[in-house]
């Protein structure tokens, strides 16, 4: 079958956790081409490096990480690189990269060949959701039923590389394969709305010929999402929205509104939702620093590493919006340069190779 009628087929069994929005029937609108390189450099770039920053201070609280580290611009020493201040990847960028290695090898996404994918080599920092995915694959489940029904930030944060095969073609294709590529992992309504949001945004993104206004970013997620989750039962873990039930979408447009509202610092409104690698707290910390920072590559990124808790994932969320609208030209070149570029222990310059294959392809 093909991807799209997968997806009916799940959509009819009700084995799919989201409803059938009206973006399924909506072409993607025509990108410029040739297609720019390197805004699409930038993208995957930026979710690189934006993981790469903030993986070797995950979790912490950002007054904790500040007292111990300072402000956080570089890469810091890491003892699986005899203490050089040089970029290792975790789960993020794996993953991510690993279904661009998939898509370049097979011409296309093909589901069950991406998830075959992410159960073959040893993944950093695994998640409980994907761990879970993977145990299931193992033991014999079906892609499409491996999936956990997780609202983690697993799927999201590897999502980007989604779009590229649909570059030139621009059609409706590009959500079904959104669709089941965020559902392989986490079969969650808010999860796969999430992706499906992000990769709309990425898409204009990759287009643009200036910064959108700050109110576009939570706009532009908002209109997406909320006609795609079925879910209207999600409770913040703490914070100031403790009492808050609802779906992912009402949660991040109320929080986000209130914090931008009151020009609250970044470090301060993320603190106010907790910032961890729950989707209502993911999402609403990576569109309100978009939202502030978006303009600016580095203060973007910058901000997510610092200012968040789950900072690795939230960075590189960030990294890959805003690599896609200021391309690989505005990155900073330290950034690039002390990446060492693996998707595994030893394989350096790995993400450099793939990117540049698939340079000659575009």
């Amino acid at each position: 079958m093909t991807n799209a009628q997968i997806l009916n087929k799940l959509f009819a069994e009700e084995k799919i956790n989201l409803k059938k929005g009206k973006i399924f029937g909506t072409k993607p609108q025509k990108i410029q081409t040739p297609v720019n390189f390197d805004r699409i450099e930038g993208m995957m770039l930026g979710l690189a490096i934006g993981d790469s920053l903030g993986n070797r201070s995950e979790g912490m609280n950002p007054s904790e990480r500040f007292l111990r580290f300072g402000e956080i611009r570089d890469y810091l020493p890491n003892k699986l690189a005899n203490e050089k201040g040089v970029g290792l990847p975790s789960d993020d960028t794996q993953l991510a990269f690993w279904t661009l290695e998939q898509i370049l090898e097979d011409g296309e996404f093909v589901p069950e060949n991406v998830a075959e994918r992410f159960c073959r080599e040893r993944i950093f920092g695994i998640g409980a959701s994907v761990r879970e995915f993977t145990y299931n694959i193992w033991t014999g489940k079906p892609w499409y039923e491996s999936g956990p029904k997780s609202a983690g930030n697993g799927a999201l944060m590897r999502i980007a590389p989604i779009l590229i095969p649909h570059l030139i073609t621009s059609d409706e294709s590009l959500w079904v394969d959104t669709a089941l590529c965020a559902m392989t992992t986490h079969n969650d309504s808010a999860s796969i709305a999430s992706c499906m949001a992000f990769i709309n945004m990425l898409w204009q993104l990759l287009d643009m010929k200036e910064p959108p206004a700050p109110d576009w970013w939570l706009k532009t997620f908002i209109q997406t999402a909320k006609d795609l989750e079925i879910n209207n039962s999600y409770r913040p873990r703490g914070g100031d929205y403790a009492d808050f039930v609802g779906t992912l979408s009402e949660f991040v447009e109320k929080s986000v509104t209130q914090a931008f509202q009151k020009k609250m610092p970044v470090v301060e409104a993320c603190n106010s939702w907790y910032s961890g690698a729950y989707l209502l707290e993911t999402v609403a910390s990576v569109i309100y620093i978009l939202m502030k920072h978006g303009g600016d590559f580095e203060e973007a990124v910058i901000r997510a590493v610092n200012d968040t808790r789950d900072n690795d994932t939230i960075a590189a969320i960030v990294g890959a919006g805003v690599g896609a609208l200021h391309g690989k030209r505005k990155i900073p070149k330290r950034w690039i340069e002390n990446l060492t570029g693996r998707t595994s222990e030893t394989n350096d310059g790995r993400i450099f190779e793939l990117l540049e294959i698939l340079r000659l392809q575009t």
